[in-house]
């Protein structure tokens, strides 16, 4: 979360469990309610597919007053990749050394200590070839292995290039 001045809601999202992954069947996003029925992202999410922060979804509001996520009504064209480090064992500090080095790209992240994940926020501004570059050379270095959560055009531009 960046702004702790503006309506932050909580945003669920159902997931799709198979082999029990994700490990859990919710998760929830900080978002920024937008006062029409829809809510702007603004968290990276760890297991949702399809969203980035930044996007604005619809939201229906159940009985018991959860949120729920709808459709992607805007994007905000930021990608989601998240990694799993091996190196070191996923410790803190190796954690902490990836979260550098895509900072140094342009690109905000999150770290979670179960699982050794850090979930990466790539703006469509950063150099995504240069992001790309690094993320593949973590994976043959065994460093860390990725998932594209959310990815746009441009994204599939820059691995082509």
């Amino acid at each position: 979360m960046t702004n702790h001045e503006v309506p932050y809601v909580k945003v669920h999202f159902r997931l799709e469990v198979e082999d029990d992954w994700p490990p859990a069947s919710v998760e929830s996003l900080w978002a920024v309610d937008q006062g029409d029925g829809t809510a702007r992202l603004d968290n990276v999410p760890w297991f949702v597919r399809g969203v980035g922060c930044g996007d604005i979804v619809a939201t229906e509001t159940d009985d018991e007053g959860v949120r729920w996520a709808g459709e992607v009504v805007r994007r905000s064209q930021n990608c989601t990749i998240r990694l799993i480090v091996f190196r070191d064992g996923g410790s803190a500090e190796a954690r902490q050394s990836v979260i550098n080095a895509f900072q140094e790209l342009g690109v905000d992240s999150e770290g979670m200590e179960r699982f050794g994940m850090i979930a990466l926020d790539v703006p469509p501004g950063a150099d995504l070839a240069k992001v790309q570059r690094l993320l593949n050379h973590g994976v043959a270095e065994e460093w860390w292995d990725i998932e594209e959560g959310c990815i746009t055009s441009e994204w599939h531009t820059a691995s082509a290039t």
